[in-house]
């Protein structure tokens, strides 16, 4: 599996670069604080396949990384997507490292 550091993301972002960011967080988590994500719960992903592009480049976001994980796994192995990242440490990581007033718990 492929991973991006926050550092990566952030660059990404600075960069203008062309990507696709899914966040697979419950709606909760999602209406409390996001990173401007496309909102996709893990247990809905197989649901949304019109909304995740088969090329380019597209990164899988969550809290800290775990679900976002599964949802590249489950992707990968059971629709055949090769061009997934997963976020490393998520939104966490992206509340540490860049905005602490995040509401992230």
């Amino acid at each position: 599996m492929q991973t991006i550091t926050v550092e990566e993301l952030k660059a990404l972002k600075n960069n203008g670069e062309d990507f696709t960011l899914i966040d697979v967080r419950e709606a909760h988590e999602y209406e409390a604080a996001n990173i401007n994500g496309i909102h996709i719960p893990l247990g809905e992903i197989l649901d949304h396949l019109d909304q995740i592009p088969r090329e380019g480049n597209v990164i899988m976001q969550c809290r800290s990384g775990g679900r976002s994980s599964k949802a590249v796994k489950i992707l990968e192995q059971r629709e055949g997507y090769t061009n997934l990242k997963n976020l490393k440490g998520g939104i966490l990581a992206w509340k540490e490292k860049f905005d602490s007033g995040l509401n992230v718990s």
